[in-house]
């Protein structure tokens, strides 16, 4: 099972397995850079971006707990680098201050937020029923289609679109409730993404 093989593979990266971290690239690496694309429309940004993430990772492998959700860190991390990548870019263009994105805390960048918006969305997620948790964990966090979904828990297609959907509702709505520990942009655009 996905889970199972994710606790195993960040149980390794404490002993500095290259082979662990490789496994964990390879299993994500494309979900991560499509999410990270949705914000930046940049080819070369994304991959960049994408580079950041994973070599974020493998230093802070030590601090990250084998049972929680290494998909959901990394998406984190990976949207976290995205609106820095905007808000650079809205620097760059001169006109900061007429666009919504001045109002990110500067240290968007810090682990402190990191964590606090990847709990949010742990918690979140926790709250779902477990086959919503797991239609959520395949389609949102791992990238596959409704159909790799499906077969993977042994449900029709159409039932993964229909528990998405309502994951993605409660997602949401728990999210916009808890909205004080992110900033009110960051919300907006992280909703954008559940929604994709």
């Amino acid at each position: 099972m996905s889970i199972e093989q994710d606790y195993t593979l960040v149980s390794a990266l404490y002993d500095d397995d290259i082979s662990a971290f490789d496994a964990l690239y390879y299993k994500y690496h494309q979900a991560i850079y499509s999410n990270i694309y949705k914000f930046t429309k940049d080819h070369d940004a994304s991959l960049d971006i994408l580079q950041d993430v994973f070599t974020k990772l493998w230093e802070k492998r030590m601090e990250i707990k084998p049972d929680q959700s290494v998909s959901g860190w990394l998406f984190v991390l990976s949207f976290n680098r995205s609106i820095s990548y905007l808000r650079k870019k809205v620097r760059e263009t001169a006109i900061v201050n007429t666009m919504p994105f001045a109002e990110i805390a500067e240290d968007m960048d810090s682990m402190r937020i990191i964590d606090d918006q990847y709990y949010l969305l742990l918690e979140a997620v926790n709250q779902l029923s477990p086959q919503k948790k797991k239609v959520f964990t395949l389609c949102k966090l791992e990238g596959k289609s409704y159909e790799e979904a499906a077969e993977r828990l042994n449900i029709s297609k159409h039932t993964v679109k229909e528990y998405l959907g309502l994951s993605l509702i409660s997602v949401k709505n728990h999210i916009k409730q808890h909205q004080e520990t992110w900033k009110t942009v960051a919300v907006l655009l992280f909703c954008f993404w559940v929604g994709q």
